[in-house]
């Protein structure tokens, strides 16, 4: 893991994404994996993310170590998750309720992969959600998945 920053978001979103498997269908272990992608992208979005290179004597570029950024962070931990996991209510209010965290904790530089992610995941609610009760309910952020508050929902008109 030292080597290779990555490694431990990839274990980490391949249980979840074991968890949400068909033959698993566990979403609660999904949030609880999430959760940890969540800890892990705070700490990661904090710090100076770059490619390092090592000059020679003369000032000469010898070596380039092409280390992961923060769209790689992000992707790996939003993309294979959102596409498998999107059709359950949990997994959609975890994952909105981690990108409005981080929106609201980390430099402003993050901001724009960020926002691309929830615009992904609006899109999908949208498209799996077909009952305006769910997909209110999908719209609103919940640490718990579903297990958090619900009040910021307002319930669609009953017409018959």
């Amino acid at each position: 893991m030292e080597q290779d920053p990555t490694f431990a978001f990839r274990i980490v979103v391949d249980i979840a994404l074991k968890a949400l498997s068909p033959a698993i269908n566990d979403p609660t272990t999904a949030v609880l994996a999430i959760d940890q992608l969540h800890r892990m992208l705070r700490s990661v979005g904090r710090r100076n993310l770059r490619t390092d290179e090592i000059l020679d004597a003369s000032g000469g570029l010898r070596v380039i170590f092409r280390t992961p950024n923060w769209d790689d962070f992000v992707h790996l931990s939003f993309s294979e998750i959102r596409a498998c996991g999107a059709n359950n209510l949990q997994i959609v209010r975890r994952l909105r309720a981690m990108i409005e965290n981080l929106k609201e904790t980390l430099p402003n530089h993050r901001q724009d992969e960020l926002e691309h992610q929830v615009s992904l995941l609006d899109r999908e609610a949208k498209r799996l959600f077909r009952y305006p009760e769910e997909l209110a309910l999908a719209m609103v952020a919940d640490s718990q998945g579903l297990g958090g508050h619900s009040s910021k929902i307002t319930q669609p008109s009953k017409s018959i």
